[in-house]
């Protein structure tokens, strides 16, 4: 069962964007890959203006482009990463972004570590939203692979967005 956007969204009226924000560990390969993708899956479905996303890491340095193997991975499938620079997560996230997704169970484990308790709800990771995703629950980190491993990435995120986005319209339209 994919992870559920927290209630509060479709109680809210929708006055200001919902915030997305993808989280790995360097922010350099798998969390700017899902804001691309997620980033280019609303425009093309016309809710870039109510949902916002972006990315950080747990660890790692500030201001790093993405890694250029992930880069090109995400050009061959028509996403743009070249205006994402890295940044690490900061406690102000939690209160900032309405769902903080890790792309593995050791960044989950320290998001939940660093999220206040009454904010948990937002947190989760993002796979569980792909189809038939029970499976498996992590991206793997492909930073010391070779490129086959940012294609793999890709291959995992393109489905956990589709559904983010499917779950995302139906809170918007206030049907879930």
């Amino acid at each position: 069962m994919p992870f559920a956007l927290p209630s509060f969204l479709s109680r809210r009226p929708v006055v200001k964007p919902t915030n997305v924000l993808m989280v790995c560990l360097g922010n350099i390969c798998r969390s700017p890959t899902a804001e691309a993708v997620l980033r280019t899956k609303l425009l093309r479905a016309g809710l870039d203006a109510q949902v916002g996303v972006a990315s950080a890491g747990t660890h790692g340095e500030r201001g790093r482009p993405p890694d250029a193997r992930a880069a090109a991975a995400a050009a061959r499938r028509g996403y743009d990463l070249s205006g994402i620079r890295s940044r690490r997560l900061i406690d102000q996230d939690f209160d900032r972004f309405d769902l903080v997704l890790a792309m593995d169970l050791d960044n989950l484990e320290v998001l939940m570590s660093r999220c206040p308790a009454d904010q948990q709800r937002r947190v989760g990771l993002l796979l569980p939203f792909a189809p038939g995703a029970a499976a498996q629950a992590e991206v793997p980190d492909p930073y010391y692979g070779g490129p086959a491993g940012f294609d793999r990435v890709l291959d995992l995120i393109e489905p956990a967005c589709e559904g983010l986005l499917a779950n995302l319209q139906r809170q918007l339209a206030g049907t879930s």
